[in-house]
C-alpha cells in the first residue's frame, strides 16, 4: 500500500500541481490545478488514472486558474481552500486576464475547507491546516502516515511567501508555520507550490525567516 505523487510543474510562474494517488486503490486527485490543462490531464492519463476530486491550498491564478476548465471535462468535488479566500476566486476572470492567461471564469469550491477537516485519497487520510499569511484563506494537506505536507505558497525551500499581496500578513505566516509546521516530525516531506521539495527538519536549521 504507497500514497504516491507526480509534481507537474503549470503555467509561465511554473507552480508545482500535484498528482496524488493511492497504488492499492487507484484514487486519484489533482491540487493546485492552475493552468496547462491538456498537459495535466495527459500525465495523469499517462500513469492510468483519472482525477476523482480537486483540492485547492489557495486562491491565486496560479493554483486555481485551470479548475473550470478541468471541470469542463470531469465532473468532480473541488474542496479548498478556506472561505476566506473567495474573494480571489472571484477576481479570477480579471486577475487571469490582467497577467495574459487563459481566462478563467469564477467559480465557488464544492467544499470551503476548516482547520482539522480531513480529506482523503484511497486509504489516506490527510488533515487540513488553515495557515493565513500569504492569502488570508491558504490551507496545507498533512498526512501523517505518509509523512507528507502539501505547502502550497505557505513554506518553500529555505524561504517563505510573499506577504505583499492583498490581504497577505507576514506575522500571521511566521506564527502559523512555527505553531502548525515545524512541530511536524522533521523526516516530513514537504512539497511546495514552485521550486524543489524539502523536509521540515531542514527548514528548521536552514531557513532564514524561521530561526529565532
Amino acid at each position: 500500500m504507497t500514497l504516491r505523487y507526480e509534481i507537474i510543474a503549470v503555467t509561465p510562474f511554473r507552480q508545482n500541481c500535484t498528482l496524488l494517488w493511492d497504488d492499492e486503490t487507484g484514487d486519484a486527485v489533482l491540487i493546485d490545478v492552475g493552468g496547462d490543462v491538456p498537459f495535466v490531464l495527459a500525465e495523469t492519463a499517462k500513469r492510468g488514472l483519472k482525477p476523482a476530486a480537486v483540492w485547492l491550498t489557495h486562491g491565486h491564478l496560479d493554483h486555481a486558474g485551470g479548475v473550470a476548465e478541468l471541470l469542463s471535462q470531469y465532473d468532480v468535488p473541488v474542496s479548498g481552500p478556506h472561505q476566506d479566500d473567495a474573494f480571489l476566486l472571484e477576481q479570477l476572470p480579471q486577475i487571469t486576464a490582467q497577467y495574459g492567461f487563459p481566462v478563467s471564469p469564477s467559480f465557488e469550491p464544492s467544499r470551503w475547507l476548516q482547520e482539522g477537516d480531513t480529506l482523503k485519497v484511497g486509504n489516506y487520510a490527510f488533515e487540513v491546516m488553515h495557515i493565513p499569511g500569504h492569502t488570508p484563506g491558504h490551507v496545507v494537506f498533512y498526512c501523517k502516515d505518509a509523512e507528507l505536507l502539501i505547502a502550497g505558497d505557505v513554506l518553500f525551500y529555505e524561504t517563505i511567501g510573499r506577504t505583499d499581496f492583498p490581504r497577505g500578513n507576514h506575522a500571521d505566516l511566521i506564527r502559523n508555520i512555527t505553531s502548525k509546521l515545524l512541530v511536524l516530525p522533521e523526516h516530513t516531506m514537504v512539497l511546495a507550490g514552485h521550486g524543489r521539495t524539502t523536509t521540515i527538519g531542514h527548514e528548521k536549521r536552514n531557513n532564514p525567516f524561521l530561526q529565532g
